[in-house]
């Protein structure tokens, strides 16, 4: 048995994942197309009517493009965040919407949450700071979100600092 068995046994104090908010579904994308479709096909057609038909192929491409902008737009939201906290071990999973997966772990005993906050607009950013060097998580939330965000890990950070609960049954 290799010691990375053992941190199975260890029970998760916090664990979250983090993924970007889209708020248009599928079917709200289908409407929003069909009627900018339809608008842009129609007024094009009347400006072609009316002898000015290069406009139409322009009418074209600004659909082609608004479709194009949120399938990108999609296609980036496949990213997301993973953080877990147990008494020895803070992991934070970065995955791209690519695909490429990063992925640190750190020590919650030498772990500081940092927040860069704007009076005005609340928490800019979250941050990991341990021996000198800063890790951006929670960047997809909102600042309300990562107030959220950071009072639960900063309690698990807590926990962990804590350490292990070991009960004696009598």
């Amino acid at each position: 048995m290799s010691a990375d068995n053992n941190d199975d046994l260890e029970p998760t104090i916090f664990a979250a994942v983090i993924t970007p908010h889209r708020s248009l579904g599928r079917v709200g994308f289908l409407v929003l197309m069909v009627a900018f479709g339809a608008v842009s096909f129609v007024t094009g057609m009347l400006f072609m009517i009316t002898g000015a038909w290069p406009v139409l192929a322009f009418f074209g491409l600004d659909a082609v493009l608004l479709y194009w902008a949120f399938r990108l737009n999609y296609s980036h939201a496949r990213a997301y965040e993973e953080v877990a906290v147990t008494c020895s071990r803070l992991t934070v999973r970065k995955v791209s919407h690519r695909g490429r997966v990063r992925e640190w772990v750190l020590n919650p005993l030498w772990v500081k949450l940092d927040k860069v906050a704007h009076e005005d607009f609340g928490i800019e950013r979250l941050l990991l700071v341990s021996r000198g060097k800063q890790l951006t998580i929670a960047s997809f939330l909102s600042p309300d979100e990562k107030a959220s965000f950071a009072a639960e890990l900063g309690n698990a950070l807590s926990e962990a600092k804590r350490g292990p609960i070991r009960t004696t049954l009598q």
